[in-house]
């Protein structure tokens, strides 16, 4: 992560003002108070230059609470002068920064703003697919708030969601810096949908080639429809690739002879109901235990199912893995369960504090 520099963000900042000629009414408004301030103090004989401040600025920001009022012929004018020119310098003040955020607004809902997020998702292709993702992740407590920015060639941003940001493109070198890609967590690409079969997937390569030679330590899971061009997409350096067509065809082909077999498919890989897939550390009790022995506690003790196991955390998945499989340190476990045991652990512990 690339530390933070103070004074460049102060430089920043102070581009910024400039820009936007706020430092133009900055100083105007800062005149005005000292001359309005002063003024008063030599024109009052009752007031002090901090009762002259502070009437100034109250006067200017016409809130007016009528504690101090000039009585001075000389005091009288320069209230005017205060009143008149500074209620048009803070009405020009406050419709610039009304202008600036309904600009920056504006930018973000045609996918024109840039995004500095790290540990974020970026999704490239819009389509319902991409709907579905989101709505599932925004279910999983452990992605509810992470930044997700939507790369995609739209006209404008699709849905409101929070924490969902838009940038409007194909996916390019100038599109993924902006969307900050060299510290994004994960990268999703899903087949543009207006394509034929094999240039849809000769663009999802393309963009996976793209993304890990800008980044190739981000996680990357790519969406095609060929089989065949599987291969090919593990050559450019894809984490993981899923076949859609594939995926649907197996699913009903199962369901075929295993009736309601799909039923509990849909309810594992979504969020919405019922029992979930998770991936989850392997507890430090059951370091260097046989896989059995796990999976009999993970069963007693948070009411999971051990399904398959990974060497390290992107490593090979091993599913349904022998009874004496002994499990290492670093290991994870993929288990089926109502909620995810580490949230369970997290509440227990905190439970026993109190």
């Amino acid at each position: 992560m690339a530390p933070i520099r103070p004074k460049s963000q102060l430089k920043k900042l102070w581009r910024f003002i400039q820009r936007e000629n706020i430092d133009r009414l900055l100083l105007v408004l800062t005149l005005l108070v000292l001359f309005s301030s002063i003024g008063l103090t030599l024109t009052e004989p009752d007031l002090s230059l901090l009762d002259s401040l502070w009437w100034s600025v109250v006067t200017l920001t016409t809130v007016g609470y009528g504690d101090i009022a000039p009585s001075t012929l000389i005091g009288r004018v320069i209230a005017i002068i205060n009143m008149v020119i500074g209620i048009g310098v803070l009405a020009i003040f406050s419709a610039t920064l009304a202008s600036i955020l309904v600009d920056r607004k504006i930018k973000e809902e045609l996918g024109m703003s840039n995004y500095h997020f790290e540990q974020h998702i970026i999704l490239c292709e819009w389509n319902h697919r991409a709907a579905s993702i989101i709505r599932e992740l925004r279910l999983d407590p452990q992605s509810t708030q992470t930044p997700i920015v939507l790369v995609a060639d739209i006209e404008r941003k699709p849905i409101d969601s929070e924490n969902l940001y838009f940038i409007r493109g194909q996916v390019s070198d100038e599109t993924l810096n902006r969307a900050n890609l060299s510290h994004a967590s994960t990268v999703i690409i899903l087949g543009d949908d207006h394509l034929e079969e094999t240039a849809r997937d000769a663009k999802s390569i393309l963009s996976t080639l793209t993304i890990e030679s800008i980044n190739p330590h981000t996680y990357t899971i790519v969406e095609i429809v060929n089989q065949t061009h599987a291969i090919t997409c593990r050559r450019a350096q894809a984490n993981e690739v899923i076949v859609s067509s594939n995926l649907s065809s197996m699913l009903i082909s199962q369901a075929t002879l295993n009736h309601g077999i799909s039923e509990v498919i849909s309810e594992l890989l979504s969020f919405q109901i019922g029992n979930q897939l998770y991936k989850i550390p392997l507890p430090h009790s059951k370091i260097n235990q046989p896989f059995i022995d796990v999976f009999i506690y993970m069963k007693q003790t948070y009411q999971s199912i051990v399904v398959g196991m990974q060497k390290g955390k992107e490593g090979k998945v091993i599913s349904n893995p022998d009874t004496n499989e002994i499990l290492e340190q670093g290991d994870y476990l993929i288990i089926i369960a109502t909620e995810n045991p580490q949230q369970q652990a997290k509440l227990q512990s905190e439970n026993s504090n109190i």
